[in-house]
């Protein structure tokens, strides 16, 4: 697993410690609550479509890349959206589970 850094210079907290900022960031991507869609678009191609990020857009960018790389396909990110290109909901499911997001199908 990744470890978070962050942008805090100072805190007033006298009992501040940087491994609580990566646990703030890990429970947050458990209060993510991401749908997978599929959609049918002309020409027959098929998308799956990853809704319902809340958040930094770097981390988005990189969820997007990682999810991309592991299915072998090719996407991009528009609108707060991940498009992924062909039908890997599946495969999208289970990597997002295991990195701890909260996501479900949706759709039909």
């Amino acid at each position: 697993m990744k470890k978070i850094t962050s942008n805090i210079v100072y805190s007033t907290n006298p009992d501040f410690e940087s491994e609580h900022i990566e646990d703030l960031t890990m429970s947050t991507q458990s209060k993510q609550n991401l749908r997978i869609h599929l959609e049918r678009k002309r020409g027959g191609k098929i998308l799956t479509v990853i809704r319902g990020y809340v958040g930094n857009t770097q981390n988005f960018n990189e969820l997007a890349r990682e999810l991309k790389k592991s299915c072998g396909v090719g996407g991009s990110v528009k609108n707060n959206e991940i498009l992924i290109q062909g039908n890997v909901r599946e495969k999208v499911l289970s990597i997002l589970t295991e990195k701890g997001y909260s996501a479900k199908l949706s759709g039909g």
